[in-house]
């Protein structure tokens, strides 16, 4: 058995556990079922780079038949950062199932009527503050020696 043999046998593996483990109901499964596919697509890439050669940069002497292909390696670089994406995105929605079935059946409607009576108590409290306010200032304006400003 050669190396990418068993390397075409482990993606393999991979790829069908992952799909057996997507087709579960639970976010949580899913999200390792996408990991495992992600990694299994990621070594059957690695496989397609075949044999290892001579660094990809084509100097005088070289023959190119003995060059790597770099290729194979920016596309599992590129779907590693995808797969990275992707399952942030999948954490943030299982995060969020999981407050809403936190929250029951008011899910993810919250009564505004506790700031409704708060905003009112404010208001009220203002014009408490302000009508004070006029009548303080009245006082001093009674108990000074002008006319209230008049000549």
């Amino acid at each position: 058995m050669t190396a990418s043999l068993t390397l075409v046998i482990v993606a393999a593996m991979l790829f069908g556990s992952g799909i057996a483990v997507m087709l579960e109901r639970s976010l949580t499964r899913v999200l390792i079922g996408f990991l495992l596919v992600g990694n299994g697509v990621n070594l059957f890439m690695f496989t397609m780079g075949g044999e290892p050669g001579l660094a990809p940069i084509l100097l005088d002497g070289v023959d190119p038949a003995e060059l790597s292909d770099p290729l194979p390696q920016a596309f599992i670089l590129t779907a590693i950062v995808i797969n990275l994406g992707i399952t942030a995105f999948m954490l943030a929605l299982i995060y969020r199932s999981w407050w809403l079935a936190q929250l029951g059946e008011a899910g993810d409607l919250i009564g505004d009527e506790d700031e409704i009576a708060e905003d009112a108590e404010e208001a009220a409290d203002l014009i408490r503050s302000s009508a004070e306010d006029e009548r303080a200032i009245q006082e001093v304006l009674d108990a000074s020696d002008e006319d209230g400003g008049r000549a």
